[in-house]
């Protein structure tokens, strides 16, 4: 039966695989007396107006969280992100205005760690590039190595980072890790090499990046550093990287191969990496690091948990601090 806090209470869902996994979340919703609408992942703001008018409550995607979006919500009380990062969300506003945000930690570490791991193998070994060449009649092979005998870099030891770098032990490589926030004590009993960010880069045969936020980290200077021939690959964010300098990297032999879940495109800029000289250098996937059944599952069945622990007036997990707000 719907408790009297949540009895016809809207919920705004966002995300693009809201309820797609095994378990019923919608549903669920529904029973417990909400009524659920869904909205587009990009959060365009004018066709969402109408559906924040009246939300209580957001399960909020990848997209932006703005002022703009909070002024145009006066019942808002909860932003539920659907995953782990929370940059893209105006935390000030959201404090400013009361409202509550909260995540996902943890739900989405072993599918984005095993994306890392094929996207590392799929790029070392010309799995691309050989699937074309075959469809067109050709089976020329180009000879390539074996992880286990590869110096591998993670830039990011939280847990995705570590998630790799357990998985990558079973292949005998070595790890070297670069975390200015993680005790080297730490990374070496998860056995990885903790060393600074230029020695790693110059070390590494395959780079991974699982670091925070959009700050640029891959940029002209640090490419100068990179052994050559190096691999690249990104499964966190698109904003890590300066494309145009991986571009050029890639076109002067600096970077072998780059390899990435995400793009500057998803935000609507056009990325010279698609260029069609870069072809037999790039790998690319849809954003999909996070898109298992378990992970769809998981990431949902947090962020329902936080609203509606909100609706019926309870504290919900994984707040995120808000300045001005709840932390």
């Amino acid at each position: 039966m719907p408790s009297p806090q949540t009895s016809t209470s809207v919920v705004l869902a966002t995300s693009r695989s809201f309820s797609s996994g095994d378990l019923d979340l919608t549903g669920e919703l529904a029973e417990a007396g909400c009524r659920v609408v869904t909205g587009p992942s990009g959060h365009d703001l004018e066709t969402l107006r109408p559906l924040l008018a009246e939300a209580r409550a957001w399960v909020a995607g990848t997209g932006p969280v703005t002022a703009e979006h909070l002024d145009a919500a006066p019942q808002l009380e909860i932003v539920a992100r659907y995953g782990v990062g929370t940059d893209a969300v105006d935390l000030t506003a959201a404090g400013a205005r009361g409202i509550l945000v909260t995540n996902t930690p943890g739900a989405n570490t072993g599918a984005v760690a095993d994306h890392t791991v094929a996207l590392l193998l799929a790029a070392l070994r010309d799995v691309a590039p050989g699937d074309r060449g075959v469809r067109a009649g050709r089976w020329t092979v180009q000879r390539t190595r074996e992880l286990g005998s590869l110096t591998v870099g993670i830039v990011g030891l939280g847990r995705i980072g570590r998630a790799v770098a357990a998985r990558l032990a079973g292949f005998g490589c070595q790890l070297l890790g670069h975390d200015p926030w993680v005790d080297e004590d730490q990374a070496i009993a998860l056995g990885i090499t903790p060393v600074g960010l230029d020695e790693l880069v110059g070390r590494s045969d395959l780079l991974t990046l699982h670091a925070p936020g959009e700050d640029v980290l891959v940029d002209a200077r640090l490419l100068d550093v990179v052994r050559p021939g190096a691999v690249l690959v990104n499964t966190a964010r698109a904003g890590l990287v300066d494309e145009d300098a991986v571009a050029a990297a890639l076109r002067s032999g600096r970077l072998r191969t780059y390899a990435t879940d995400v793009l500057a495109t998803e935000a609507g800029a056009t990325s010279p990496l698609l260029a069609e000289d870069l072809a037999d250098r790039t790998l690319f996937t849809p954003h999909a690091g996070a898109q298992t059944v378990q992970a769809v599952d998981a990431m949902g069945r947090g962020a329902v948990d936080a609203v509606l622990a909100q609706l019926r007036g309870e504290r919900p997990a994984n707040l995120i601090p808000t300045p001005g707000g709840a932390a």
